[in-house]
Parts: C-alpha cells; sequence; structure tokens
C-alpha cells in the first residue's frame, strides 16, 4: 500500500485558491479545518510543497507587497489540477480504518471546499468499505479460534463502526464556515 502523503489534500487546498505556504499550514492546523485529521510540521509542509513543484503539479510566484518581504504563491498546474480529479474520483479508495480517517476525511474536506457533490466519493467509500467486510465475514467463518480469529473479528467490528459513521456523512449537512 502506497505512502500515505498530504499531497491531494495540499492539491485540493490550492485549488481552492492560491495559497502561501503558511495559509496551508494553518488549514492543517486550525481544528476546524483539517487540524485533527493531520500532523503536519511546518518543514514536512515545505518539503511536500517543493515535491509538489518538481513534479510539475504546481508552479510557484513571487508575490511582493509593500507592507511585507515577498512571499512564494503556490498555483496548480493542469497536470495538479488532472491528479486532483483522479483522486477525488478514485473508483476503489481503501478501506483500512486509517486510510478512511485520514484519505477519505480530506478527500471530503477538500470535495466540499471546491463545492463539488460528496454524493458518489461517499457511496464509493461505502462500496469498498461493504465488500472488505464481506470478504473478512467469509475469512472469520473459515478461522480458528484464537488470535487471528480475534484479528478479523476486530477489523470486522471496525468497518461496522465505519459503516454506520459514513451513513452519518451523507446527512450531515455543511456549517456555515466549513468547506
Amino acid at each position: 500500500m502506497a505512502q500515505l502523503t498530504p499531497d491531494e489534500t495540499l492539491l485540493g487546498l490550492i485549488a481552492a485558491r492560491p495559497q502561501h505556504g503558511y495559509d496551508l499550514l494553518d488549514s492543517f492546523r486550525d481544528p476546524n479545518q483539517l487540524g485533527k485529521v493531520w500532523t503536519l510540521s511546518t518543514s514536512q509542509l515545505y518539503a511536500v510543497l517543493k515535491r509538489l513543484e518538481q513534479q510539475g503539479l504546481t508552479q510557484v510566484r513571487e508575490v511582493v507587497t509593500t507592507d511585507a518581504p515577498a512571499r512564494t504563491e503556490h498555483t496548480l498546474t493542469d497536470a495538479g489540477r488532472d491528479r486532483l480529479a483522479a483522486w477525488l474520483d478514485e473508483e476503489h479508495p481503501s478501506a483500512s480504518v486509517r486510510r478512511v480517517r485520514v484519505e477519505f476525511l480530506s478527500r471530503l474536506y477538500v470535495a466540499r471546499l471546491l463545492n463539488l457533490s460528496t454524493i458518489e466519493l461517499i457511496q464509493r467509500q461505502k462500496r469498498v468499505c461493504r465488500e472488505r467486510r464481506h470478504h473478512l465475514m467469509i475469512e472469520r467463518g473459515e478461522t480458528q479460534p484464537g488470535v487471528s480469529f480475534l484479528v478479523v473479528d476486530l477489523e470486522i467490528a471496525q468497518l461496522d463502526a465505519i459503516l454506520q459513521w459514513i451513513d452519518r456523512c451523507e446527512i450531515v449537512p455543511k456549517e456555515e464556515g466549513d468547506p
């Protein structure tokens, strides 16, 4: 499984509006934005921004103001928009608890920020979680009592909780000021 990175989440934030690094960092620190989803240091953020630029997904320009030092503003390239769209429309997102907690919530946040419909995104996540649960139910039926059985049983219980929570994602309205 690929490493969990904030790359696409950053692309989504930049897609909403060109931003400086500190503006982006604020989004990852604010508990009403992504602060409860990601833990990202300043150096990590700037390393990711540099990587996105080197990959041709973003471009930077210096913005000069009269009352502050010049700042680097990040914008998306066409390749960055394509990668963001592919991430938002991923047909088979992961059903792992960690990926749902970070990746799915990030997708949901970005989609709301960009005023995109979240229906398909939620339905795809629900589908892969149901499929994973179905396979685990079969596996549990074939597993002997012991630690292996308990591991499978725990994952089923986690997916049950996630599926109930995803149902609530469909009905929780966007709050004023929320993306």
